[in-house]
């Protein structure tokens, strides 16, 4: 059996999706596809807004046939490092190619990109400096850069989804993968649209935030049935979806209790920021208005949104040494399968490259670690005994398993 693989976090699963998971199995005629997905929390440092056991279920009803975890270690991490992680993931479980959306369509200039990278990476590093002297970003630093060097138009490193299509087919390369990168471009929404692009497609920003301030049938047209009844299911189960807010009170008590020398152990806490957090967190009344207290030019709400959830989770930098020197991962956690995706992994578990979880009964690992505590925390919001349940959901939960024919979970 052959396999195409896929990275995603599916905050939720929607039509675009749905598309993409459809396209990858016509270009490249795989008979199962593989989906790497983020846990709990995601690469912008945000809580997702429901389980990844529940998004696991909305990605085998979509179209996937194998969904594997992506450590915490990886999942909040620059684009660089998440990327690298769920590679490895997708290269252990043997996919022979990789498919991710793109704004610019094409995988000859992402091909062209990275090398470019490895043929003059001084020249672009002094160009990348040059360009961030001139006060701009630094994405439009690297897109100006690498278009300097290539001598052409080159691959546009500003916008979000070609910059980890980039490291995708980096991480291909520096782990001397036999997977074939190959891209789709991105239907009309794009990655930080927050109103609905067309009547069918939306990005999962403008969806989330539809979903936080209206009702979820006003969002029907944009997301499959299948979607909306595991959303439906979810609040009507513990009575909320996870977002920033929901945590804010416990990231307040977390900061007011730690001293700077504390905090300053925190992972991705640099260049005193420690003093700039606990300054600004005394007269914050919410998230929001937190976050926009401590955000400059030097510091991106991105950045900072992932320092803040280190400190929320207390990942600290001792901990983050864990990760290998190659950012890959060291193992891989099953979170559920379709019945093709089973046929799948019987044909190939006894010569995969990491350890296959699962469940965690008999395997233990510092980063393993790392993402109960991750949970913990995704879940210590909600209600007993709820709590508990998920808790323990989360510990003891083997893989999901999803029979596509009879269209009903096993």
């Amino acid at each position: 059996m052959k396999a195409a693989g896929v990275v995603v976090e599916y905050n939720p699963f929607h039509n675009g999706h749905a598309y993409h998971l459809q396209e990858t199995k016509n270009i490249t005629d795989a008979d199962a596809v593989i989906a790497v997905m983020s846990g709990s929390f995601l690469q912008r440092g945000e809580p997702a807004l429901v389980s990844k056991w529940a998004r696991t279920k909305m990605a085998l009803e979509g179209g996937a046939d194998i969904v594997a975890e992506l450590p915490y270690a990886f999942s909040t991490q620059k684009a660089k490092t998440f990327a690298s992680g769920a590679v490895s993931i997708l290269d252990a479980l043997g996919a022979e190619e990789i498919c991710f959306g793109s704004e610019n369509g094409k995988i000859e200039p992402f091909l062209s990109a990275v090398h470019t990278q490895n043929e003059c990476r001084q020249t672009l590093n002094e160009a990348i400096k040059k360009h961030l002297k001139e006060g701009v970003s630094y994405p439009k630093a690297l897109s100006a850069a690498y278009t300097e060097i290539a001598g052409f138009e080159a691959l546009d490193l500003s916008q979000p989804n070609n910059i980890l299509g980039f490291h995708y087919t980096e991480a291909i390369v520096q782990q001397n993968s036999r997977m074939i990168p190959k891209t789709i471009q991105r239907l009309s929404a794009q990655y930080h649209d927050e109103a609905f692009a067309t009547a069918s497609i939306a990005s999962a920003t403008s969806i989330r935030k539809h979903i936080q301030s209206n009702s979820l049938e006003t969002a029907s047209g944009v997301m499959p049935s299948s979607t909306l009844r595991h959303l439906h299911d979810y609040h009507c189960t513990y009575g909320l979806f996870h977002g920033w807010e929901k945590y804010f009170s416990l990231l307040k008590y977390k900061l007011l209790t730690m001293s700077p020398a504390e905090l300053k152990q925190i992972y991705e806490t640099e260049e005193g920021l420690e003093h700039r957090l606990l300054s600004s967190i005394k007269s914050a009344e919410s998230f929001k208005t937190f976050m926009e207290s401590i955000k400059t030019k030097r510091y991106t709400w991105t950045r900072l949104q992932r320092l803040c959830l280190h400190v929320l989770t207390h990942t600290t930098k001792e901990q983050m040494k864990h990760v290998p020197k190659e950012e890959t991962a060291p193992y891989i956690r099953l979170l559920g399968m379709s019945k093709r995706g089973q046929a799948y992994i019987s044909q190939r578990k006894k010569n995969l490259s990491l350890p296959l979880l699962s469940n965690n009964k008999s395997f233990n690992h510092p980063l393993l670690q790392l993402d109960h505590k991750a949970s913990a925390v995704y879940f210590s919001i909600l209600p007993e005994p709820l709590r508990s349940l998920a808790l323990k959901e989360n510990y003891i939960q083997h893989p999901i398993r999803y029979d596509e024919d009879q269209e009903l979970f096993l």
